[in-house]
């Protein structure tokens, strides 16, 4: 990995332009003129990660993830970081209900701001880029419009939203949600921290002092646009020779808990026919899903198992797990939910399914039931807002670009699935991926990339008059 010193800074902007100069007064060739700071974005960048560092995957200075749950300390360290920085960069600052954070600098006229938005909080073993590096990149734009003295005509700014990873608490996307007014506030306050902890998602944001008093809602505090740098997450991109990715949408997908019902009974006292085990049962479920899956060209995965009494020598009579299930079509995806309850069902009374059944002793069956915790309808996004992304892509890598520039569907889910739903939205994803690493290049591109296109539509909404 390079080192900062070897970054080069790119800072500069035609000397044939003068001071507050006008987004509606900049050329093609004079936005893609106004360059970040990368060396700067990267310190930046690493120096936050100092709050809530996780495991060491390489030899590198900054080859550490990050355990940094929402509403945590650490947490509580970064958007203290973002509140001062925003502030000495002339921001007006407000905090909303679910502590998401909204940094304003001033436009020309007034008007809903035009944002770059993500998140601080990670994963339990996350690492330094999967939002930290959209909120880094949307600061740095506002750091280059001040170094190059840019009047936009509407309000721009940077977003910092809660508990988007739905790690510490188990809704994803949870406060855009509640902002979108998809999700009750009442029912994201009262949810209960994962692991075993009491804390709701309103006592962490009173504890942590970022529990705001303006409503978070999009008719009180409303958005212009929403633009949203992310790492890609996936090979995609990166295998086909890609550089960055202009979002058109984001996949469908629906977050379930499912409860599998048997009967505690004793490991050495009761014979298979006279069991039912809930873990077995779960086991074959969990399987199905990934066969029927398969089958339909769809997604699913369990990253959450508990089970009781939890002893070695009782056969288990109560396991929960978490499915997740995605596809890029909200039908697809209903067939495919469908067809696993009918199949969970069938496997939970002992019937074969896909061979499942077909080996082993049959036992007294189990129950089955499901919970909806999250439902994500598929997503598209404005086109305004996926053009200004590719315009910027192809200036910054000028004759490049080639197929480097490429239109893509988002597998994971972002705040911007729900800001589309009040507001034009467009996502641009950055390559690379190893243990979750984004080189600094690369984070300079999609950084770059932000900054032309927040430009592009401030220019484009006074053109049009949105």
């Amino acid at each position: 990995m390079p080192s900062i010193s070897q970054i080069s800074n790119q800072r500069s902007f035609s000397g044939s332009l003068q001071k507050n100069v006008k987004t509606t007064g900049l050329s093609e060739s004079q936005i893609a003129d106004v360059k970040i700071n990368r060396k700067r974005l990267w310190a930046d960048l690493h120096s936050t990660c100092e709050w809530g560092k996780g495991e060491r995957w390489g030899d590198g200075p900054t080859d550490i993830g990050m355990s940094r749950l929402t509403l945590s300390d650490a947490d509580k360290q970064a958007r203290d970081w973002f509140v001062e920085t925003t502030k000495s960069l002339g921001c007006k600052v407000q905090t909303d209900a679910m502590g998401n954070i909204f940094a304003i600098r001033p436009g020309r006229k007034d008007g809903p701001p035009t944002y770059a938005g993500s998140h601080l909080d990670t994963q339990p073993t996350g690492g330094r880029y999967d939002g930290i590096l959209g909120v880094h990149a949307g600061v740095e734009a506002l750091k280059t419009m001040n170094d190059n003295n840019i009047e936009t005509e509407f309000p721009t700014g940077c977003i910092n939203w809660t508990n988007e990873e739905g790690a510490r608490f188990p809704i994803s996307m949870v406060s855009s949600g509640v902002w979108a007014g998809a999700i009750p506030l009442e029912k994201a306050y009262d949810m209960v921290e994962v692991g075993g902890g009491k804390a709701t998602q309103k006592s962490a944001l009173e504890r942590i002092g970022y529990l705001g008093s303006l409503e978070a809602s999009h008719k009180v505090n409303p958005i212009g646009a929403h633009f949203e740098l992310h790492i890609e997450q996936g090979p995609i991109l990166e295998g086909s020779g890609g550089k960055i990715g202009a979002v058109e949408g984001v996949q469908a997908f629906r977050w379930h808990i499912i409860t599998v019902k048997g009967r505690d009974c004793h490991t050495g006292t009761t014979d298979f026919q006279n069991r039912s085990d809930a873990m077995l049962t779960a086991a074959k479920l969990i399987l199905h899903s990934h066969n029927k899956a398969t089958e339909l060209g769809c997604l699913a995965s369990t990253g959450i198992l508990t089970l009781k009494p939890g002893s070695t020598n009782t056969v288990p009579g109560f396991v929960q797990f978490s499915l997740d299930i995605r596809s890029k079509e909200d039908a697809k995806l209903m067939k495919f939910e469908q067809s696993l309850k009918e199949g969970f069902a069938k496997i939970a009374a002992g019937e074969d399914v896909g061979g499942l059944n077909a080996m082993g002793t049959k036992g007294r069956g189990c129950e089955v039931a499901w919970q909806l915790d999250t439902d994500s309808p598929a997503t598209k996004f404005h086109e305004d807002c996926v053009k200004c992304v590719e315009a910027s892509a192809k200036d910054m890598l000028g004759t490049q670009a080639g197929n480097q520039v490429q239109r893509m569907t988002s597998g994971a889910g972002h705040d911007s699935v729900y800001t589309s739903r009040h507001a034009p939205t467009s996502i641009d994803g950055v390559s690379h991926n190893p243990a979750e690493y984004c080189s600094p290049e690369d984070c300079g591109n999609g950084a770059q990339v932000l900054l032309g296109a927040m430009l592009r539509y401030d220019r484009l909404r006074a053109e049009k008059g949105l």
